[in-house]
């Protein structure tokens, strides 16, 4: 397999890398509760797993994941509740949730992404894919005309038209992004964390029961379908580079 993770490699492996494709993958994660099930940097593991792939499929290099991150204005609290501390409880008070260190105040993960932005146009990057936790995801793409067009960039990222669970990380640890985990980070599901009753709804999880509908051939399927589509646009952009 291909070496493609940023730090990993040495300047000659970095220089022949973006000479044949000068794209750079960020993927945007968090430390955060992802159910009793998942570990608490998923976001960026599976969006950092799918990019593995991608980069070996298509060329370009993985950066580390970033694990902080923004979230929605309503999901914030001034008693220092935020994300699923209050997704995870609608009906109740708020309850922070173990392991959750990642949220800083939007203008500055602005000005975090757009200063990575800059350094990845001076190392000689044409084309950013960011993807993963999906408030940064928002932020990435709000501003992606503004940035492109300062840093000379073209910046995409990996949603689809249609959400389900063949796109990528389209719920909250529910089937979906459970499934990408069992496909790229197997060792670290533990699904015997959850509650077997059915009747019990798992703890601050979005989207599809994972008891039921996650399995690994899921995660592969809705792999495979990304790396498809998002090769042919990525080619489409290098062609238009002249590679």
């Amino acid at each position: 397999m291909e070496k493609v993770l940023y730090a990993h490699l040495t300047p000659l492996e970095f220089t022949a890398r973006i000479e044949k494709a000068p794209i750079a993958y960020l993927p945007l994660g968090t430390l955060e509760w992802h159910g009793a099930h998942l570990p608490l940097g998923s976001d960026g593991l599976q969006a950092q797993g799918f990019f593995i792939e991608l980069a070996q499929k298509v060329g370009g290099i993985v950066l580390p994941p970033l694990f902080v991150g923004p979230e929605k204005p309503e999901h914030t609290d001034e008693n220092g509740f935020y994300g699923m501390d209050i997704s995870g409880y609608p009906e109740g008070a708020p309850r922070r949730l173990p392991g959750s260190a990642y949220y800083i105040k939007t203008p500055l993960f602005e000005d975090m992404l757009e200063s990575i932005l800059g350094q990845l146009s001076r190392a000689g990057f044409k084309i950013i894919v960011g993807h993963g936790h999906a408030p940064s995801q928002n932020v990435f793409k709000s501003h992606a005309e503004k940035w492109g067009a300062r840093f000379g960039l073209r910046l995409f990222n990996c949603w689809r038209d249609k959400e389900d669970d063949l796109g990528i990380q389209t719920d909250h640890a529910g089937a979906n992004e459970t499934s990408l985990m069992m496909t790229f980070y197997p060792e670290l599901v533990a699904m015997q964390n959850l509650d077997p009753d059915p009747g019990v709804w798992p703890l601050a999880v979005m989207g599809n029961d994972p008891r039921t509908s996650a399995s690994a051939e899921l995660g592969r399927q809705a792999a495979d379908m990304q790396l498809g589509r998002m090769s042919g646009i990525l080619k489409k952009e290098l062609a238009l580079l002249g590679m």
